[in-house]
């Protein structure tokens, strides 16, 4: 079964459209959500919990219809939202507890399991404490706990690690890779930041203007970003670099002298790199692939639907 299939699913606020026409079919595991401010990541992760119906399209979450199911998808599906949701005066464990409670487990099974989890995630010695008295890092995790406490089958993360420092941002990420990887949680990682997808997730969605610009297995993406090499050679290499610029289907700089990144056309192999660097005298020490990062996937679809709109 599917964790998620949407079909054309559509949203309207106003006369601003936030998603159009967003087809997905999305397999369970470890999946990274990014897209600009305003891209319409926020609209979707509510669509998905159920908390609004799209104007139009159809699609399921665990099964359940998205249009009908918002108590029963609560029930199955932890949220960790990026603003702080906490209710001054209340203690931590309290807060999770209550969290237990609204998704319909009993009090008392609500307050044992919000021990177990706030134990699980480091925070036991500050159960007692007053929400507003922990840290930000605390925070993080503590509104990982009120997501967790249910045992859902599927979270959502909203900015999982904003605000952190660097160590506590590889403790929350370390977190949520074991979630995904010994615990067997599906979940759906809402960032800018893009290496924390790149550390967690291996599949990937990409929404710009709310359409969906990319979605598959990171490796995959990258893979179609092929014939770019990372050039560097010794010798004269004015009239190289003129016949690269002429012949190559783009040549950028790469912040040093003779070295630029070129990306061959699709009929050539790298011996024509070689030919063309003999016959201009020059002697190429470094023909290497250039590795698309996930920024660069991401850039890339979204200037090739700029350019096509």
């Amino acid at each position: 079964m599917s964790l998620i299939s949407l079909h054309d699913v559509t949203h309207d606020f106003g006369p601003v459209r936030a998603l159009q026409n967003v087809t997905l079919d999305v397999p369970p595991g470890a999946i990274g959500l990014i897209g600009q401010n305003g891209a319409g990541k926020s609209t979707l992760l509510k669509i998905l919990l159920g908390l609004i119906r799209p104007t139009s399209g159809s699609g399921t979450v665990l099964g359940r219809d998205i249009r009908g199911s918002g108590l029963a998808l609560r029930a199955r599906t932890g949220f960790m939202p990026e603003a702080e949701s906490f209710v001054p005066g209340v203690r931590g464990v309290d807060l999770v507890a209550l969290a237990g409670e609204l998704s319909g487990m009993p009090r008392k099974h609500a307050l044992r399991r919000a021990h177990e989890v706030l134990s699980y995630l480091g925070l036991e010695e500050a159960r007692y404490r007053r929400c507003e008295q922990y840290s930000v890092g605390m925070k993080q995790r503590l509104k990982l706990a009120t997501a967790l406490v249910h045992d859902p089958e599927l979270l959502l993360l909203d900015e999982p690690t904003a605000g952190l420092d660097p160590d506590g941002r590889d403790a929350m990420l370390s977190l949520l890779r074991t979630l995904a990887g010994r615990h067997g949680k599906s979940l759906i990682l809402s960032t800018h930041l893009l290496g924390d997808i790149d550390r967690v997730c291996g599949r990937v969605i990409i929404i710009d203007q709310g359409r969906i610009l990319g979605f598959g297995p990171i490796g995959e993406l990258r893979s179609e970003y092929r014939g770019r090499y990372r050039l560097r050679w010794s010798g004269e290499g004015q009239a190289f670099l003129k016949a690269l610029q002429g012949e190559c289907v783009s040549v950028e700089a790469n912040g040093r002298p003779s070295e630029v990144v070129a990306e061959i056309p699709p009929t050539w192999t790298t011996l024509k790199l070689f030919q063309l660097s003999r016959e201009h005298g020059v002697t190429l020490r470094e023909v290497a692939p250039e590795e698309e990062n996930l920024e660069a996937v991401y850039h890339r679809l979204v200037d090739t639907q700029e350019a096509g709109s």
